[in-house]
């Protein structure tokens, strides 16, 4: 295709220079995917490189503990990334004595490995020509193409995938691959905004031509978010709050958590449920509220503060230091 090549010239020119581009070691640049998924490149770059100082490489990482990992993950949300990291470093530490499997076809066999990430890692690393399909290149070809359909149907992200499939070169496949990414996420932006005055593909861009950059890609509805009311109680002796560990499956599974309860409780109730946990705070009970989004859920909290002394706590309570992994859903909670 004749986009292909001012395509690689303009990503050799103006790609960002980040840590997972410096190396071609494969551990690295998998780590890097996950984390990327659904999180920004600027809120990753801090957590990127401290985890790879904790956890160089797959041995380390499929030894660490649980409590350790969701400590390096803390604050990146979605944490069945981390853990679906170890599972996965755990099969290729038993099954792959070489390190890191080295076509699509294995990568996609683990854990938490779908196939935009199994192209990127393959592609990028091993220098199998596969393609990378994620959202940028998924809206730059629905712009190149002035495509009608919507970019979220699944159906049309395998007509991508195999549309574009052809076109990896064997020569710099990652290469390729990374333009296209770097063209989506610099260039062109999401939101009816692509800076086409920049673009080194916009002379075969079937979009601009006709006018639609504005309205292409088309994008179906996201189905509304389910809301859950929610009490939560920041119980604190010296500043230190009291939480315990979630359940092993479901959301968040296996960190810890503020105390919480589902609904919306008044004050005289959020009262009746301390006491009838034995829990008997110093002072007045402080109330506010707070928010927070997951993908597919709203928690709309309300917030019960109080002093509490450690002797007070059911069994399987702690006091919570910095070695405690709390979600962000929590820790907003505390601020």
């Amino acid at each position: 295709m004749e986009w292909i090549e001012p395509l690689i010239a303009w990503y050799k020119k103006n790609a960002r220079d980040l840590p997972w581009r410096r190396t071609n070691d494969a551990y690295a640049i998998w780590v890097s995917e996950i984390m990327l998924q659904q999180t920004r490149v600027a809120a990753v770059l801090p957590y990127y490189e401290r985890f790879m100082r904790e956890l160089p490489d797959v041995t380390a990482l499929s030894r660490v503990s649980g409590e350790k990992l969701h400590k390096l993950w803390e604050g990146l949300g979605y944490y069945s990334r981390a853990n679906n990291l170890k599972r996965a470093a755990c099969e290729i530490v038993a099954a792959h004595e070489d390190g890191m499997p080295r076509t699509y076809e294995e990568l996609l066999k683990l854990p938490g490995i779908g196939a935009y990430t199994a192209g990127a890692v393959a592609s990028i690393a091993f220098g199998e020509a596969v393609p990378a399909i994620d959202g940028n290149v998924l809206r730059v070809y629905a712009r190149l193409t002035a495509s009608e359909r919507d970019v979220r149907d699944p159906a049309y992200k395998k007509e991508v995938r195999a549309a574009i499939a052809p076109l990896v070169p064997e020569s710099g496949p990652g290469e390729f691959n990374a333009a296209l990414m770097e063209l989506g996420a610099l260039v062109c932006l999401p939101g009816g905004a692509p800076k086409c005055g920049e673009c080194p593909v916009r002379p075969y861009c079937r979009a601009f031509a006709l006018g639609k950059t504005a309205e292409l890609p088309k994008v179906g509805k996201k189905p509304a978010r389910k809301i859950e009311q929610k009490t939560v109680f920041v119980l604190a002796e010296n500043g230190r709050p009291v939480g315990y560990r979630r359940p092993e499956t479901g959301l968040l599974a296996g960190l810890w958590q503020l105390p919480d309860t589902a609904g919306t409780l008044r004050d005289s109730e959020a009262a009746d449920w301390l006491g009838a946990r034995g829990l008997h705070p110093a002072g007045e009970l402080r109330f506010y509220t707070r928010k927070h989004i997951f993908t597919h859920i709203e928690w709309h909290m309300r917030v019960c503060a109080a002093e509490i002394a450690e002797a007070q706590l059911p069994e399987g309570w702690v006091l919570l230091d910095e070695t405690h992994a709390l979600p962000t859903a929590y820790r907003v909670c505390l601020q």
